[in-house]
């Protein structure tokens, strides 16, 4: 009995969205089953697609110690040429969980562009905490963002 309840607990567990099962790579949010940025999702698509876009295996980049993946040629070029541009801020890491001091995985499913910038969040609850007030809380993550990255394994 008690085997069954430890693995139901592990199975739920894993069985949680690939956001939350993360870890870092060069301060990237990886997703630690696939290896890949951001869960596989194509971070161009974002910009160019108005939404996320699962990634092709036959279209991949190691940029920035991980494996970055894109719907097409096309996105993979444009993100060779400018990853500063098509990255998602704080790595991937939730913007709202940054300004607290706490590297908080986000979720490619909950993003907003917002000046230019792709940001990923944990829940909608901090989307729309970030939506209303991104100014201060895009300040106060960059002011804490460093801190946040000695805390992640390089």
């Amino acid at each position: 009995m008690l085997i069954a309840a430890l693995a139901s607990l592990v199975s739920a567990l894993f069985a949680a969205a690939p956001a939350v099962r993360a870890l870092a790579t060069e301060r990237i949010v990886v997703d630690w089953h696939t290896g890949l940025a951001i869960g596989g999702y194509d971070p161009v698509a974002f910009f160019t697609d108005g939404k996320p876009v699962v990634g092709k295996a036959d279209v991949e980049l190691a940029y920035g110690g991980t494996v970055w993946r894109f719907a097409n040629v096309g996105d993979r070029a444009a993100f060779a040429e400018r990853p500063d541009v098509y990255m998602p801020q704080f790595g991937g890491y939730d913007p709202v969980g940054v300004a607290n001091g706490v590297a908080v995985a986000g979720n490619p499913d909950l993003w907003l562009i917002a000046e230019g910038k792709l940001f990923l969040f944990y829940d909608r609850n901090r989307l729309a905490a970030f939506s209303a007030d991104s100014e201060h809380i895009v300040g106060a993550a960059d002011r804490k963002w460093a801190q946040v990255m000695r805390t992640l394994s390089p």
